[in-house]
């Protein structure tokens, strides 16, 4: 008798098991684009593989809507601009990437409330070479010079906005690692960035450093919003829910503490994608 009740119990466990596993594979996926090239916001860690190798403050509120709203999370890397575009064409249910509210976004985008992922990503700065640092505190100090920024990003617009108005060049990168790639090589001058990746950008590259040059941001553009296609109303709902609760709940101070913590790790790196997803070699 003992031995069939245990039989049964572990019948029952078997049966339960998979009816989680069931449920589990049952649930929808929330696919979402990301650039993982922008520590802390995300990145690699290269000791991992598969999704578990994407971290960073985007992730992990990448999760945390996946588990508000009962599914299942996928990361699809890609390109910067990449990501804007998969949102648009709806290949993807959302674009996660640190990105800024922008009136051109606002036209061709949903985009959900803010989100605050620390002081540092609200400020905007430039970055240049160890021989320059805090040499340029003006915007007229950047005339002649070549500054890069990434494509489709708030920087390449304060760039514009700001510094080519004041005589200097703006050169457009892909991605990020191009640029910091092409201002230790000598081919710009400074590259703009947001406080918090320039931060990072400098714990990896000690050759470079900040210009002392702060941009003067409009409160519009400051904090982070997720973009979604302009025919997501319902899941833009849920989205704002759940950001709403994060908020209340003071996650975000912690997220982005643990985030610039990770990137600091040896494992850490910025690994670029193109717009098929594919990484791309240094």
């Amino acid at each position: 008798m003992k031995k069939a009740i245990v039989i049964l119990l572990a019948a029952l466990m078997v049966l339960s098991l998979v009816a989680c596993g069931k449920k589990e594979a049952e649930k929808q996926t929330l696919t979402v684009a990301m650039s993982p090239d922008f520590a802390p916001m995300e990145f690699v860690d290269t000791s991992k593989s598969g999704q578990e190798q994407y971290v960073g403050f985007d992730v992990t509120l990448a999760n945390f809507l996946a588990e508000e709203l009962g599914m299942n999370l996928e990361i699809k890397p890609m390109s910067f601009d990449a990501c804007m575009t998969a949102v648009q064409l709806g290949s993807v249910d959302l674009g996660i990437s640190g990105f800024s509210w922008t009136a051109e976004r606002a036209e061709n985008f949903l985009i959900s409330d803010y989100y605050i992922a620390g002081e540092n990503e609200t400020e905007q700065t430039v970055i240049t070479t160890k021989d320059k640092e805090n040499t340029i505190q003006e915007a007229a100090g950047f005339a002649g010079l070549k500054v890069g920024a990434q494509d489709g990003s708030l920087q390449k617009q304060l760039v514009t906005d700001e510094l080519v108005s004041q005589g200097a060049e703006l050169v457009v990168y892909k991605s990020i690692d191009d640029a910091v790639l092409a201002l230790q090589t000598g081919k710009i001058d400074a590259l703009a960035v947001a406080q918090g990746n320039g931060e990072a950008i400098i714990a990896n590259n000690p050759d470079l450093a900040f210009t002392g040059f702060q941009f003067e941001v409009d409160p519009l553009y400051k904090n982070n919003v997720i973009l979604l296609n302009q025919q997501s109303t319902e899941l833009l709902e849920k989205v704002n829910a759940a950001l709403a609760k994060a908020m209340e709940a003071g996650y975000y101070d912690g997220w982005y503490e643990d985030a610039k913590t990770l990137s600091g790790i040896p494992t850490a790196a910025d690994v670029s994608y193109d717009d098929e997803g594919n990484a791309i070699s240094e």
